[in-house]
């Protein structure tokens, strides 16, 4: 098939291209390289350095749109809402009419914060009506895509350098350098860490079962506190204050994912630590 990745040079969409392009897709990326990194390109795929909010600019004959391209984290969307809303609301508004417009399946990259509230900070805000944009139109105009939620995701080609990074990339590149890792609050907060890899075969698996019209759940469905993941490193973190906007726990109860799509995380935290440390 012929498939486009939105923020194909970043995080997930990076390794998401890597399977396609195994699979034998025919797959090209659009991406602005604001956190996306020329270094994830991958041979084999046609890259495009634009902004999805011109997406109607591109060629229009792709199978399935991936939409990964957002911008990500919750502190640095408390320094600019309106970018966060003109790139998560507006850019995906976008890329709904380019998929309704050329007959385009949809697969949407939401967020696992959207259960922590609405109104939380302005990145789930922002995230959130990316969703809504897509439920109005498959509602009213048509339009055949589905929602998959990730929640703390970790891997191959994560961030590990400014304010985009995740706890995971943050503190690996810190051990690398001999900083110190912080932890804000009292470590006590939960995650449910997933890796990118049971991530992408989700992702695969919604388009190639055709699953179209629901919203998935990609959860390892386990949640690990902040401390026990220092545990697993080995480090003693330098503890502050607590940042707002922060949800206390992610963890992933919905088993609509494994009903419709026979999908089962298998990757474990500890398990990739070991393996990055391993002598």
């Amino acid at each position: 098939m012929k498939i486009l990745v939105t923020g194909g040079a970043g995080f997930v969409g990076t390794n998401l291209i890597k399977r396609l392009l195994k699979d034998g897709h025919d797959v090209s990326s659009l991406d602005n390289y604001s956190t996306g990194l020329k270094s994830n390109e991958i041979s084999g795929c046609r890259y495009w350095v634009g902004d999805i909010q011109h997406i109607s600019t591109m060629d229009t004959d792709f199978d399935v749109v991936f939409h990964m391209a957002a911008i990500a984290r919750i502190q640095p969307s408390f320094e600019m809402p309106e970018d966060y809303i003109n790139t998560n609301f507006n850019g995906t508004y976008e890329v709904v009419k380019f998929c309704i417009n050329n007959d385009i399946k949809l697969i949407y990259a939401g967020s696992s914060s959207k259960h922590s509230g609405r109104f939380k900070n302005p990145y789930t805000f922002s995230k959130d009506l990316g969703e809504d944009i897509i439920t109005l139109y498959q509602t009213h105009f048509g339009l055949s895509a589905s929602i998959a939620r990730f929640y703390n995701v970790y891997g191959p080609h994560q961030l590990l350098e400014g304010g985009y990074t995740t706890l995971i990339g943050r503190w690996i590149n810190n051990l690398s350098k001999g900083i110190a890792c912080e932890i804000y609050g009292n470590g006590e907060q939960r995650r449910d860490f997933t890796h990118v890899d049971d991530i992408v075969d989700a992702l695969v698996l919604i388009m190639e079962k055709k699953s179209y019209g629901y919203e998935f759940e990609l959860g390892r469905g386990k949640n690990i506190s902040v401390n026990e993941v220092a545990k697993m490193f080995g480090i003693n973190p330098i503890y502050k204050d607590g940042k707002p906007g922060e949800a206390l726990h992610t963890l992933n109860t919905d088993s609509t994912t494994m009903e419709i799509l026979g999908w089962t995380p298998t990757r474990e935290l500890e398990d990739y630590i070991k393996k990055l440390y391993a002598c």
